[in-house]
């Protein structure tokens, strides 16, 4: 191998460990970075945050009560309204009226929920109370064939026994069955 060429056709080994090196850092940073760039900036919003916050004589009462997600409320504010016996009061008021409001519609729909069950109870009632009455029925026809079947089968018995006391009867008297030839 001479004038310096190498085993790679012509590619310095160097290069291609510089740039695989390269490549790998490059990489690492795709994927590490922008997780890494996130809470380091969190990190330091809160740090400056804490460090700039001194202690508010604020009016309030001036402000509104809604709850914003803490990264979209002013510290300051926040702290005061935390520090404010009179807002910590403002705020759990509101949060009672509307914890029993939530409690007066969870009432209201399981009165109105209970109401549909006893509707669809009552009409449950009714079918079963016509399907019971068509049974009582098919029972009262079943007894009353029943009793048919056994009246009936108490008159073949009479009539069987009064057959061969006059079949008994002709024989003696010299009556003979014809045969069925």
């Amino acid at each position: 191998m001479a004038g310096g060429s190498s085993a790679y056709g012509g590619v310095n080994p160097n290069v291609v460990r510089a740039l695989l090196v390269a490549m790998a850092l490059g990489l690492a940073a795709y994927i590490v970075g922008p997780p890494l760039y996130w809470h380091l900036a969190e990190a330091l919003g809160r740090a400056s945050s804490y460090t700039s916050c001194s202690p508010c004589n604020c009016d309030c009462s001036s402000q509104p009560l809604l709850s914003l997600p803490e990264e979209l409320t002013n510290f300051s504010l926040t702290d005061c309204a935390k520090r404010d016996p009179d807002v910590n009061e403002v705020m759990e008021k509101d949060f009672n009226d509307l914890l029993a409001e939530e409690l007066k519609l969870k009432e209201a729909e399981a009165i109105d929920s209970q109401q549909r069950a006893d509707v669809t109870l009552l009409e449950a009632k009714k079918l079963a109370s016509q399907y019971q009455k068509e049974a009582d029925k098919c029972s009262s026809g079943m007894d009353t064939c029943e009793e048919a079947r056994e009246r009936a089968e108490s008159a073949l018995a009479e009539q069987k026994k009064l057959t061969a006391l006059w079949e008994s009867r002709a024989r003696r008297r010299g009556w003979k069955p014809k045969s069925h030839s």
